[in-house]
């Protein structure tokens, strides 16, 4: 399996992360990939994909809840990493309403600019839409060229939703909410183009059932993936097999001689 969206850099895994690396490749992980938050992170997230290197491997951009009205100050320390090594994407960007609808003018504006630099260098993008889905996938949809492609991470829509990023030839990244009781995604998931399917987890947050409400880790991608393949009524390693295809296509992985 491939957790493509885990922040385990942050301060809560500072006390077991060799403990929680362990975990998982016992589940069966073979790649977690890192998005960044802000600059506060980027030395954290570096020093972990080195210390796990070819097992851990890090983007760059800028978070929207990290989007202030100092946004631009942010963006030059992106801009500055992405001129100096090479990144698997740009990420991770987007809006969100959730939170603070303040600074969404200068979200929008931050989403353009590193919407750019994913053209320029031909990477992908990795989304986050809280309470933004609709304005999001509008967004992108005036955005796109042939040279743009990404993943919705944390995706929570409804499938004609689903349907317009499939015709973006943007992923759908599923986490823990598709585990969630009250979720919605049970109706969801079997509409789905599992040709644009990809695992996460978002650690530390949004764990799934039984450890909703917990610190997440990426072992419980395992979990992710058993309620996708129930729902769907698949087999798990087929499941298993197509998100992995479409994690290393999303990240143009070199992993050819992988199935």
């Amino acid at each position: 399996m491939i957790d493509t969206h885990a922040h385990i850099y942050v301060e809560q895994f500072k006390e077991d992360l060799d403990a929680v690396v362990e975990r998982a490749r016992e589940a069966g992980l073979e790649h977690i990939y890192m998005p960044n938050i802000d600059s506060t992170s980027i030395d954290d997230m570096l020093e972990v994909e080195e210390k796990y290197k070819g097992f851990c491997t890090a983007a760059m951009g800028l978070h929207p809840c990290s989007v202030k009205k100092d946004f631009e100050k942010e963006l030059y320390e992106v801009e500055n990493w992405l001129s100096k090594r090479d990144f698997v994407a740009i990420g991770e960007l987007g809006t969100d309403l959730y939170w603070d609808k303040t600074f969404i003018e200068q979200q929008v504006e931050a989403f353009k600019i590193q919407v750019k630099w994913a053209k320029d260098y031909e990477k992908p993008i990795i989304i986050h839409c809280r309470e933004s889905l609709e304005m999001t996938i509008e967004l992108v949809e005036s955005l796109k060229d042939e040279r743009l492609t990404g993943v919705f991470h944390c995706f929570g829509g409804t499938p004609e939703q689903a349907a317009r990023i499939k015709a973006l030839d943007f992923h759908i990244g599923l986490g823990g909410v598709t585990t969630f009781k009250n979720g919605g995604m049970d109706v969801v998931i079997p509409e789905l183009d599992l040709d644009h399917v990809v695992l996460e987890t978002d650690s530390p947050y949004l764990s799934p059932v039984p450890h909703r409400g917990k610190r997440n880790e990426p072992a419980y991608v395992a979990l992710v993936a058993q309620r996708v393949a129930d729902v769907r009524q698949m087999s798990l390693a087929d499941l298993i097999t197509q998100t992995n295809k479409n994690a290393r296509k999303l990240f143009k992985a070199d992993l050819n001689d992988q199935d």
